[in-house]
């Protein structure tokens, strides 16, 4: 029987002790007034001859060890970030110099002008990795732009996404436009630009008064590596490493 509340569950258990301590004395009282019998003595009887012998209990067996538990399957290794040509510099706002061995990579050539430039860029980055996945190839590295030639008018690229391996033949279904090569390798300056697209004339314009003054003549084709791609050409979390190989 459940009772409602805490008072009404204490008000029982007095009721309850009471009513047993009642029993308690009137047991008490009957027990001092009605003698007790005096206790039998009882001896088990002997069986009788011939009788054999009860079999023995069965011995239990020893209780078994437990199996080892299996070992548990290693958990696969997480996959790291693309790496860049070179690790992150210790300071982004202070040029360093760095050596970078060349990779195998998918390749895309094409032209833009430079109000299209990014978007032209981007869409050759997305064409890379869709056809690498394609041909059943590992992106390792991040996307790389090289320029060929420039004008007034615009420039020309090679747009690169390192692979793990180059494939010993044409893979089947790949467009005729992308080919293989090797990224740039060897002893190179690198800048940082982090900062919209827009912006990115100013870090050339920083880029060109540093070689000056050190007095290094740069080959003509600057390398970008895209970490940090952003949303467009204007997204402030565009992070770009510009790879200058002196001559």
């Amino acid at each position: 029987m459940l009772i409602g509340s805490k008072s009404a569950q204490l008000r029982f258990g007095a009721s309850l002790l009471s009513a047993l301590g009642g029993v308690a004395i009137a047991t008490s009282t009957l027990a001092q007034t009605v003698p007790a019998p005096a206790p039998v003595q009882s001896q088990p009887l002997a069986p009788p001859a011939g009788t054999p012998a009860p079999p023995a209990a069965p011995t239990a067996p020893p209780p078994t060890a437990p199996a080892p538990a299996a070992p548990s399957a290693p958990a696969p290794a997480a996959m790291g970030p693309a790496a860049t040509l070179a690790p992150a510099p210790a300071d982004p706002s202070t040029p360093d110099e760095v050596t970078i061995a060349g990779k195998p990579a998918a390749t895309l050539r094409g032209a833009a002008n430079w109000d299209e430039g990014y978007d032209k860029l981007t869409e050759a980055f997305a064409r890379l990795q869709a056809e690498v996945g394609k041909a059943g190839l590992k992106p390792v590295g991040k996307p790389l732009a090289t320029f060929l030639k420039t004008d007034d008018n615009g420039f020309e690229y090679e747009a690169q996404l390192p692979v793990d391996a180059a494939p010993i033949g044409r893979p089947a279904g790949l467009s005729s436009d992308i080919q293989f090569g090797q990224t740039p390798a060897g002893r190179a300056i690198r800048f940082v630009h982090k900062a919209p697209y827009d912006d990115i004339d100013s870090t050339y314009e920083a880029i060109s008064a540093y070689l000056d003054a050190k007095g290094i003549e740069a080959k003509d084709n600057f390398t970008e590596e895209y970490v940090n791609q952003g949303q467009n050409a204007g997204d402030a979390e565009i992070e770009i490493f510009i790879y200058v190989l002196p001559k």
